[in-house]
């Protein structure tokens, strides 16, 4: 594992770190004395014009839609730092080629098992930019997440959406389509990416490990536009990594204004799902989640 320098906060139930030497970054989540939820290294790298972006691990967030090189600016540089209390606001120095401040604001509660937070792309260029605010956190090796699929009744109109890359294949092994929910297992030993959006209404999705469940929760607005296709949340997995992210309505951001987009975390003890079915899943949402 590499070292790093971080900022640790507690409530006495659980840790995260938050780094210091580059970022905005989150590496670390999970109860104290237990594993650490968030994948920590990673060996994928994307090589652009701009330099060399490093997946490393942990949440971060972006702008989207997907491009390169804008999408993959490097975040090798140190941050700027102000201590809140039962928190910290975390300062990217500003991206030159885009004019975009990065953000991000961490509130641990002192009462539950729960973290927010804050994501913020201010605009600092001279014209207005149309963007979605990108939030993307990479789980550790060898756990399952649980994604809702939308319920609502739209009468003879669809209720979902369901968004698929090029390289995602419909009968990956590693995918589980349930009625209401897709299962996704991440397996060291399978290789090959796989990756998909969703209109994610109920907006929520779980990731099981460790005997632990990590929930991120965040805001769907029904009848705004998304990136992608129209998908608030989307999933990537191959051999070396599960990144689950959620996503802000497209916004158009004015100079000297923020897109913002809010993701709550929390995590339950001793949680296991014992067969991947519908009934074994839906027990598990309706006990923890809904």
């Amino acid at each position: 594992m590499v070292r790093r320098k971080c900022i640790e906060m507690s409530n006495g139930e659980i840790k995260l770190a938050v780094t210091l030497d580059f970022g905005p970054r989150i590496i670390r989540f999970g109860f104290c004395g237990m594993e650490n939820e968030l994948l920590e290294d990673s060996p994928t790298t994307v090589d652009s014009e701009l330099g060399i972006w490093k997946l490393v691990g942990g949440h971060r967030f972006t702008h989207s839609p997907e491009n390169v090189p804008r999408t993959y600016i490097p975040d090798n540089m140190p941050v700027k730092y102000e201590i809140l209390e039962n928190g910290i606001r975390v300062l990217q120095a500003r991206e030159e080629w885009t004019q975009i401040d990065k953000e991000m604001e961490i509130i641990i509660n002192s009462e539950k098992n729960q973290v927010t937070i804050n994501h913020k792309l201010i605009n600092k260029g001279p014209w207005p930019i149309e963007l979605s605010v990108w939030n993307i956190t990479a789980m550790a090796l060898g756990g399952i997440e649980i994604i809702p699929q939308s319920s609502l009744d739209t009468g003879v109109l669809p209720n979902r959406n369901i968004v698929l890359w090029e390289y995602s294949s419909m009968t990956d092994k590693r995918v589980h389509w349930l009625d209401k929910y897709i299962v996704i297992e991440q397996n060291p030993d399978m290789k090959g990416p796989f990756k998909l959006g969703i209109n994610n209404v109920d907006g929520w999705a779980a990731y099981i490990n460790n005997g632990n469940m990590f929930i991120k929760k965040f805001k769907h607005c029904r009848g705004r536009s998304y990136p992608d296709s129209g998908v608030s949340y989307e999933t990537y997995v191959n051999d070396n990594v599960i990144e689950m992210e959620s996503l802000s309505p497209v916004i158009r951001v004015e100079y000297g204004h923020e897109a913002v987009h809010v993701e709550t975390w929390s995590i339950e003890k001793g949680i296991k799902l014992e067969k991947i079915d519908a009934e074994s899943v839906d027990n598990l949402v309706k006990k923890y989640i809904v």
